[in-house]
């Protein structure tokens, strides 16, 4: 049974130049323990999904427009503010993409750590600390009796992180959602912060979806994978299949375009264009404007979601040609 399905969600933005569909029709499923990315450009909608689920963007302008999301029996999409108060940092734990933002100035992380467990788990102040003391030594903060009493601003980029995790991390949430946590990390911190996730969620068997435009960060994290594009979801598919095979163009010009997702010696190739502005989408294929491979029918009618194997959907009229 899945521990959060997630049916035709719509999220638009009101705004005096219009309507910006940014999550505009999407379906999808996390199983328990399972590591789900979700890729895609800047703006494609990948963090509105999960800001929808749990209540966190503003209102006005954002909207759920539609939409079920249904997490160990409950819809969050129904639940109200109280309701979802008591879901965040109890049952689903958030790593915000920027720690310096997320992170209270004011308070010492060590204090920021153990709130969780005062405010979801009903701990007392000196068994809250104790336990974040372990959470912060769990995600490798070395000294952490001493840097728990320091505030965020005394702590690197990598550090942060790693406080952020454990915050998300200390009430043992059954789901763990990670918004580009090694964004802005050099290559030996990103490594070590998804080794650091990694191990945390084998210890305690809880689900991971990975929100991030880098696909080498997915192949050596998830399992599965959506690839999102102007709000849908074009692709679908096991880590492993998607970079056997990619179905969809637009996965195919990401692998073409990032560094890590090619053959050794392959020139990288841009993806020409820019994506659509989500007030404005075209009336066929969001993506059809930038493929070398558009039909007219491309341009026309939007591509449905469909099932290609078992477990590896598309979203194209032309789904693994030019391959």
């Amino acid at each position: 049974m899945a521990l959060l399905t997630v049916d035709n969600l719509r999220t638009w933005f009101h705004t005096r130049d219009g309507v910006a569909r940014a999550v505009d029709g999407i379906s999808f499923q996390v199983d328990p323990g399972e590591a789900l990315g979700v890729v895609g450009e800047s703006g494609c909608g990948k963090s509105v999904t999960f800001l929808s689920l749990l209540g966190l963007l503003p209102s006005p302008p954002a909207r759920v427009e539609s939409g079920t999301a249904l997490f160990e029996g409950n819809d969050l999409l129904q639940a109200s503010p109280a309701e979802l108060r008591r879901v965040r940092g109890r049952r689903i734990g958030m790593v915000f993409q920027d720690p310096m933002t997320a992170l209270n100035p004011y308070m010492t992380v060590g204090a920021q750590v153990a709130e969780p467990l005062i405010v979801h788990g009903g701990l007392g102040r000196a068994d809250a600390r104790a336990q974040a003391l372990e959470a912060l030594e769990a995600v490798g903060l070395n000294d952490a009796a001493r840097r728990m009493d320091l505030h965020p601003h005394a702590f690197s980029g990598g550090m942060r992180q790693r406080v952020m995790i454990a915050m998300a991390l200390v009430t043992r949430p059954p789901l763990l959602i990670a918004d580009e946590p090694t964004t802005a990390l050099d290559v030996t911190i990103q490594a070590q912060i998804l080794d650091q996730l990694r191990e945390l969620q084998a210890q305690a068997g809880m689900a991971v979806v990975l929100i991030t435009h880098d696909l080498g960060v997915v192949a050596s994290f998830c399992r599965r994978v959506l690839v999102m594009y102007a709000g849908r979801i074009v692709e679908s598919a096991a880590v492993e299949d998607l970079f056997a095979a990619p179905l969809h163009p637009y996965t195919r010009a990401l692998m073409a375009s990032l560094p890590g997702t090619r053959p050794a010696g392959a020139r990288l190739t841009p993806i020409t264009g820019r994506p659509p502005d989500p007030r404005r989408l075209p009336p066929g294929c969001a993506f059809a404007p930038r493929c070398p491979l558009a039909t007219p029918q491309c341009h026309q009618t939007a591509p449905e979601l469909k099932e290609h194997t078992p477990i590896h959907a598309a979203a194209c009229h032309l789904a693994g040609e030019g391959t």
